[in-house]
């Protein structure tokens, strides 16, 4: 059989119960069986013992002399071995022994009822009966009844024969059952087990082309398998997502970096296709290090969100430092300030008192200067984004909202995935990558809050960002990288 297998393990738990059971159903038995018969003896040396203290007689009914009339003995106990009894009278002393009596066994009157004996090899069982009267009858004035004590000893070989008897007999019929109850046992945990089986079997067949996991409705039907079975479906539906998104986001970065990368050399090879002046080649050198300079910060924004998402993982980890988050927002409405003056958006930020927070000030910079990127790039001029931030129970919360077109419903659910514009263009003036939002929601996520998006068309979108008040995260290692937005 195979090692540390749990049905081997199901199996040598029932044998062991099983034996267990055996023993106990056996020695109890015969423990029974033993009392039983020792029980039976009892009473039967008990009804002798009386029929002897019957044959003592009274000599003189007036002066309270006995004697033993040993003519009416009563036959022994065991047909095989002879009963031994000795009488007292309470006066006259030892009145009569048993024929046959072993030389050199003393029994004595003591105060045990009941006692186990052996003398030449063979085993008794003895009792002792006190004040038993005389059932002879006295008369006169001088007469002095006695009492008689008797002690009664039989053989108990034939008894403890019977009790070995059952004994085999109950242990043969308890081994019987307990070979039978492992059979049914085997054959109960092979079959209870199978449904595992089928299940490991269809979870063999999954692959990177084949996420379906096809459960039989007999695996179904068992109750304890139905946790396991919704873990390893919401497990293929978290990987399946995974593996999409992989797909999505290794495709979405061969297309992105493909445009500036195809400017470059489109603008280099007109560069070389004749010979120009310094002015000329100038030009196409800030052309190309324009160009150079979007594919640095799509590779830029590119790392940050895998570092992100890495940390969240529980991949990297580093000390932190306890700061004031509405400091990281101003830091990050001076970063903005100039892109709102160029659509002409005013930033306003609701006065709060000091919210500490621990992590990396850059992080949380790089989060609101995203948010912030993304709402002065769709709110109309004139209008005002506003900052509000708070401390609810045992949470913090950030929230950007804007009064622009808003986000169609359609879009909504989409919004936080990389690469994702809900205008479906892709080109150089379209505002950014499309990673702004996913970095955002990486770097929250890996600092235990969450972020969320409310959005009425033609009412503006509201960002709001939650963080935990008493969590102390920890951020990843490595140098600082430049705040990133798409």
């Amino acid at each position: 059989m195979r090692r540390n297998s749990i049905q081997n393990r199901l199996i040598a738990s029932v044998l062991l119960s099983q034996a267990l059971l055996t023993i106990g159903l056996a020695v109890t038995g015969v423990a029974y069986t033993y009392w039983r018969l020792l029980s039976t003896l009892d009473s039967g040396m008990q009804s002798h013992a009386l029929r002897i203290g019957a044959l003592v007689r009274y000599v003189d009914n007036s002066n309270g002399k006995v004697y033993f009339d040993d003519s009416l003995l009563p036959p022994p106990l065991d047909p095989e071995r002879p009963d031994l009894f000795v009488v007292w009278a309470s006066r006259s002393g030892l009145l009569f022994r048993s024929p046959g009596w072993p030389e050199g066994l003393e029994l004595q009157p003591g105060e045990d009822l009941h006692w186990n004996l052996e003398y030449a090899g063979t085993p008794y069982h003895a009792l002792r009966l006190t004040r038993v009267k005389i059932l002879d009858r006295g008369e006169g004035r001088a007469f002095r009844p006695q009492t008689l004590t008797i002690i009664y000893a039989s053989p108990t070989s034939h008894l403890r024969q019977q009790v070995k008897a059952a004994g085999a007999y109950i242990a043969l019929i308890s081994l019987g059952l307990m070979l039978l109850t492992l059979g049914l046992a085997f054959a109960g945990v092979r079959s209870g087990l199978r449904p595992l089986q089928t299940l490991a079997s269809q979870a063999g067949l999954v692959s990177a082309r084949n996420w379906e996991l096809r459960i039989p409705s007999k695996v179904e039907q068992v109750e304890e398998l139905r946790p396991l079975v919704e873990a390893m479906t919401q497990m293929l539906d978290r990987l399946r997502r995974s593996f999409e998104l992989q797909r999505q986001f290794l495709a979405s970065a061969a297309h992105e970096l493909k445009t500036p990368v195809a400017v470059l050399k489109s603008t280099l090879q007109q560069t070389l296709q004749r010979p120009r002046n310094n002015e000329e080649y100038q030009l196409a050198l800030e052309h190309s290090l324009e160009d150079l300079g979007r594919l640095e910060q799509l590779l830029l924004s590119m790392l940050r969100l895998a570092r992100a998402e890495q940390w969240a993982e529980g991949a990297l980890r580093r000390d932190l430092e306890e700061i004031d988050i509405a400091s990281t927002l101003l830091e990050a409405m001076e970063r903005a300030q100039p892109l709102a003056e160029a659509h002409h958006v005013r930033i306003d930020l609701a006065e709060a008192g000091a919210l500490i927070f621990r992590a990396d000030p850059e992080d949380l910079q790089t989060v609101w200067s995203n948010l912030l990127e993304n709402a002065i790039r769709y709110s109309p001029e004139g209008s005002t984004i506003e900052l509000k931030l708070g401390r609810e129970a045992d949470r913090l919360e950030v929230q950007v909202s804007d009064h622009g077109a808003g986000v169609p419903a359609k879009d909504l659910p989409h919004i936080f995935e990389r690469f994702y514009r809900g205008d479906g263009s892709r080109t150089r003036g379209s505002g950014g990558f499309g990673l702004g939002l996913a970095i955002a929601r990486a770097l929250v996520e890996a600092y235990g809050g969450t972020i969320r998006a409310e959005s009425e068309p033609g009412h503006g979108t509201r960002m709001t960002v939650t963080l935990p008040a008493d969590r102390n995260p920890v951020a990843p290692p490595g140098e600082k990288t430049p705040d990133v937005a798409s």
